[in-house]
């Protein structure tokens, strides 16, 4: 039966994930939000297309595991006999001529590592959202796809005819697959992708070693940061939320949403988690793609208006439509395309973009250090949120059909003015940092006559009523509150009773705009592990943390949800939120290297 155990491979252009068959079963081209070249994990129960499948006749067990510190993957595939084939799955990238060489490209290198192996290739794509690929043979070495808007090649040292037929042949000495733009390889194609696979493995390992890992739980965080960083269009820096489309919240939920675009919120919390790594390459390209969003919301009619989220070239146009060829995960459709939710209004955005740009003036590392001009600029996003800090917004769960003043909203706004004080602070601008401390102190206090409920001990997610929601406990990382203000203490105590289902977390217990919420959402717990720690109850947030990490698929990865039954992943994967969440509990929780030093 299709599930979440899968596997990702990239390049910050392209992606893939691969079964535990060794099948590519997702993919899109030409980059993250573009039509699924692979198909097949929202194509049904039984797809017959949307997949490219090397299968050794007869298959018994296969046997898969990264390359060390990188997201190559390895799939050891052996029968009842003992023999037995290797295939390599990659996505080029590295530097090469001054520039990092990320092709839409997907290559596959096939050994034969034990007896006579016999194999079967399978390339099946689907275009235009889950119709079949016209194909011809392009020569004696190549197929050729007509995908929209582009023409794939397949080229290959393996017999092109069997591959077009899909026969079943034995293979005696090690097989190359390049799938990616149509053109000819000038030099010899083994030994290009080869040389592209070893070039790929040192890139990948350099910028892992760059990163400032904690002691314990390393494999955790280099899983979770080379994967975060899979999820980065580098081209433009944005950050999709996942690398999927539509999978469900929860069985026959109807929750299917198109995660392929860049949230500001979701981007502030992986930039967020990355810098805890050092990992400043993705902070300063995303910097600069939320500069040009901000420049262009300046002009008319936005007015300064920051949508939710927008596309990987910043595109704020994402239309919302349901692809009727594909029928979904597990046959649970819709399968959707694009996000209505760029046209809700969720005013913690104007906090987030501040967030993420005020390191940029104290980080003397960066490349660029933010200037004034850089600060006048943010303090047109401040305005934004102090104008609307107290207006109703659809909030961070993005609800469809009602409105309220969020308190979680409002406090993103009141970081928004903060954090521009401190920004004011380190530029000498003592006049500006007094103007934004003093909207901060007052959205503060707006806060606590608004959100606090003196009758049951604890604060509101919104304004208007007594609703318990996960995001109060973001009160501590936004410093709105600290860790022994009694308020703080007693709205943890009323979350955990409320929204806790065994060792995971609900976001909240209410219904929305479907019913209710049946899975929990795993960014949650790990948010309740954060405060379960701060506030001194350590040894429960590391069994909550081992616990949590036990949910894992075999390449170490989450989804969005999970059910507090069962322990299903659910949700599109692999989730930014959750990547996150492994992160930043792994830095917090970890014993320090000077215990081992």
């Amino acid at each position: 039966m299709t599930n979440l155990d899968l596997w990702p491979i990239g390049n910050c252009q392209v992606s893939a994930l691969i079964d535990r068959s060794g099948r590519f079963v997702w993919g899109c081209v030409p980059r993250v939000d573009g039509d699924p070249l692979f198909s097949a994990l929202v194509g049904g129960e039984e797809p017959d297309g949307g997949y490219w499948d090397i299968a050794l006749e007869g298959v018994v067990s296969v046997e898969q595991h990264y390359l060390r510190n990188t997201p190559i993957l390895v799939s050891r595939h052996t029968d009842a006999a003992g023999n037995a084939i290797e295939v390599t799955d990659f996505c080029p990238r590295f530097q090469r001529l001054g520039r990092v060489y990320r092709p839409v490209s997907f290559a596959r290198i096939v050994k034969p590592v034990a007896g006579s192996p016999r194999i079967r290739v399978k390339l099946r794509p689907t275009c235009g959202w889950g119709k079949g690929c016209k194909t011809r043979i392009g020569g004696s070495n190549h197929l050729r796809y007509l995908v929209e808007p582009m023409t794939l090649r397949l080229t290959t040292t393996a017999p092109v005819g069997m591959v077009e037929e899909e026969r079943v042949f034995r293979i005696e000495k090690p097989l190359h697959f390049f799938l990616g733009p149509d053109e000819s390889f000038s030099g010899d194609v083994a030994e290009t992708v080869d040389d592209m696979l070893l070039n790929s493995i040192a890139e990948w390992q350099h910028w892992v070693r760059g990163l400032n890992i904690p002691l314990e739980w390393q494999e955790v965080v280099i899983r979770s940061a080379i994967t975060l960083k899979l999820c980065q269009h580098e081209e433009t820096g944005a950050i999709v939320a996942a690398l999927t489309t539509s999978i469900p919240e929860h069985a026959g939920s109807q929750r299917n949403w198109d995660y392929r675009y860049c949230w500001i919120r979701d981007a502030y919390y992986t930039v967020q988690a990355l810098n805890r790594l050092g990992a400043l390459d993705v902070l300063e390209t995303y910097l600069g793609y939320l500069r040009n969003i901000v420049d262009d919301a300046r002009a008319e009619p936005r007015g300064g208006h920051i949508q939710p989220l927008y596309g990987v070239l910043g595109e704020p146009t994402l239309v919302e439509r349901e692809a009727p060829d594909l029928a979904g995960y597990r046959g649970m459709g819709p399968v959707r395309v694009g996000n209505q939710a760029y046209e809700q209004v969720q005013h913690d955005a104007y906090g987030q973009i501040v967030l993420s740009n005020v390191q940029a003036f104290f980080d003397q590392r960066l490349y660029r250090i933010a200037s004034v001009e850089d600060f006048e600029s943010l303090e047109r996003v401040g305005e934004r949120a102090w104008q609307y800090h107290d207006s109703p917004d659809a909030g961070l769960w993005e609800l469809r059909t009602r409105q309220s003043v969020h308190t979680y909203s409002v406090a993103m706004c009141w970081a928004a003015c903060d954090r521009l004080a401190n920004a004011a602070h380190v530029l000498g601008l003592e006049e500006r940092r007094d103007f934004w401390q003093n909207r901060a102190d007052t959205i503060r206090t707006t806060i606590f006559d608004k959100a606090w409920r003196a009758k049951t001990d604890r604060f509101s997610a919104t304004f208007s009523g007594d609703d318990l929601d996960a995001s109060l406990l973001q009160l501590l990382e936004m410093r709105f509150l600290a860790p022994d203000d009694p308020r703080f203490v007693s709205t943890l105590k009323a979350v955990e009773a409320g929204l806790r289902r065994g060792s995971t977390m609900l976001r909240y217990d209410t219904e929305d705009d479907f019913g209710l919420p049946e899975t929990a959402f795993n960014f949650c717990t790990f948010w309740l592990i954060e405060a379960l720690h701060i506030t001194g109850r350590t040894d429960e947030a590391r069994a909550l943390f081992d616990e949590m990490l036990t949910r894992r698929t075999a390449a170490g990865l989450l989804s969005e949800d999970i059910d507090p039954v069962t322990g299903e992943l659910w949700g599109n994967y692999p989730q930014t939120y959750s990547l996150v969440g492994m992160i930043n509990c792994a830095v917090l929780l970890s014993k320090p290297w000077s215990s081992i030093r």
